[in-house]
């Protein structure tokens, strides 16, 4: 563990950083960058670079280094400890907008996670009256109250307002008549998804799993209410499964439809077949069938195989339920 700057980290996060030693084979360290201290937080104030065996995590913003820091460290540990990552093997030809889906497919990923590592950060104490008032600081640095008519930022917003409806929890009501004057249009929408995404807890590599599909789902009728273009979620972003040890050994026609998309394989610009998961429509694998070989009888043979032959082919990770 080594800090570029003399920030000392408090015990909480120290404790932290052990634990991720622990779980990841590698170095783990936090480095400060620049003095930065804009007086507010937000999650691009930090991130995490992966070098081989090590693992940095960079801030930019010094606001709240305990508080930054450690919300990355969980992000980590989530992954470590077996949680559903996401994944961006396709590309729809045009950079700009893959770089744009990628974005708000990881920022919708990370909102449900954000109930795992908000209530981890509370456990330890490091969410406070002072953290709480920065983070809706960044709120107010990161989207402009609604203009009338709407405009193209609303995508932005209703990420942004949803996020701290998940950040605040059972004390949203402290900030909850500042963002309805400000955002009443959006409020009410990150409202119902709130809603949506809360029935059943974030509390489990499964949970969280189906929360994330939900939230795509839900987030992409949103903006087609609202006619802003759709993210399409479901099928541009592979998230990976939670299967019990049944599923693993069913055949691959049992629990996943291969579909031919219109998207392409990025690394390759090949053709691309998603594997959906059929409990819940999501893209679960990207496969790419072989040059020269019958494709029928391709798709034969991978619908033939066990779910965990195929996953392990595809060096697909998953979780055991």
């Amino acid at each position: 563990m080594d800090n570029e700057s003399n920030i000392e980290l408090n015990d909480q996060v120290q404790d932290l950083i052990n634990t991720v030693d622990h779980f990841f084979e590698g170095n783990v360290s936090v480095q400060f960058i620049g003095q930065l201290q804009a007086g507010f937080v937000r999650h691009d104030q930090s991130q995490v670079v992966q070098d081989g065996k090590n693992v940095m995590i960079q801030i930019s913003d010094l606001s709240a280094p305990n508080y930054t820091a450690s919300h990355e460290l969980i992000h980590v540990l989530m992954t470590l400890r077996g949680f559903p990552q996401v994944f961006f093997p396709l590309t729809t030809g045009n950079s700009q907008l893959d770089e744009q889906l990628q974005m708000m497919g990881t920022e919708l990923f990370d909102i449900v996670s954000h109930f795992v590592v908000v209530s981890e950060q509370k456990k330890h104490g490091l969410i406070n009256d002072e953290i709480e008032e920065k983070y809706l600081n960044g709120v107010y640095h990161t989207i402009k109250p609604e203009p009338e008519p709407l405009d193209d930022q609303m995508t932005l917003r209703l990420l942004t307002v949803l996020d701290a409806m998940v950040f605040y929890g059972d004390k949203i009501d402290s900030v909850s008549a500042k963002l309805k004057k400000d955002f009443p249009v959006t409020f009410e929408a990150a409202k119902k998804l709130y809603d949506l995404i809360t029935e059943k807890p974030t509390d489990s590599p499964f949970g969280l799993r189906r929360n994330v599909v939900k939230l795509f789902k839900a987030f992409d009728e949103q903006l087609k209410e609202w006619q802003l273009p759709p993210l399409h979620n479901t099928e541009f972003t592979t998230l990976s499964n939670v299967l019990s040890q049944r599923q693993l050994n069913l055949s691959v026609r049992q629990q996943f439809e291969i579909f031919h998309s219109e998207l392409m394989v990025k690394d390759t610009n090949s053709r691309a077949y998603v594997g959906f998961n059929k409990s819940d429509d999501q893209n679960s694998f990207v496969l790419e069938a072989p040059a020269n070989v019958d494709v029928a009888e391709f798709f034969k043979q991978t619908y033939d195989k066990t779910v965990k032959e195929l996953l392990e082919e595809l060096k697909m990770p998953y979780i055991l339920r």
